[in-house]
């Protein structure tokens, strides 16, 4: 079995900045050389999240809504009350779409759909220089 890690950075501006992904996990699945497996994406951190979507404009400005809609930046957070850094609805935001996302590698590609992407969304309140890790296993 073959365990392959790739890292790479992304900048990112504040509130709920969408990033396309899918072309540095293709790259670092062909890297690997896995064939058949799995390739995990993962961000560190409680203000940022790994998704799928199909990346437009559309699409992106429809997600930045809804996420909006379940957790506002003008409500009232207890990390605001308690810390003072203002991100409260970005700690709720990331943690409703989870830091990683595990995608099939068939035939050494990445399985997914045609007009699927891999997304880094970063919802914090301040620019960020976000660390990506993906880990191929095959």
């Amino acid at each position: 079995m073959t365990v392959f890690k790739a890292m790479f950075e992304r900048p990112t501006t504040p509130d709920t900045d969408i990033h396309d992904l899918t072309r540095d996990v293709a790259a670092a699945v062909a890297e690997s050389g896995v064939q058949q497996g799995q390739a995990l994406v993962f961000t560190p951190g409680s203000t940022a999240a790994i998704t799928t979507i199909e990346f437009e404009s559309g699409a992106v400005t429809d997600l930045k809504r809804a996420i909006n809609e379940l957790a506002p930046t003008g409500s009232h957070y207890d990390h605001d009350a308690r810390w003072g850094d203002g991100n409260g609805y970005s700690h709720v935001r990331a943690a409703l779409l989870g830091p990683s996302l595990t995608v099939p590698i068939v035939d050494g590609e990445l399985a997914l759909g045609t007009w699927q992407q891999i997304v880094l969304c970063d919802f914090d309140n301040r620019p960020r220089n976000r660390r990506i890790i993906v880990q191929v296993i095959g």
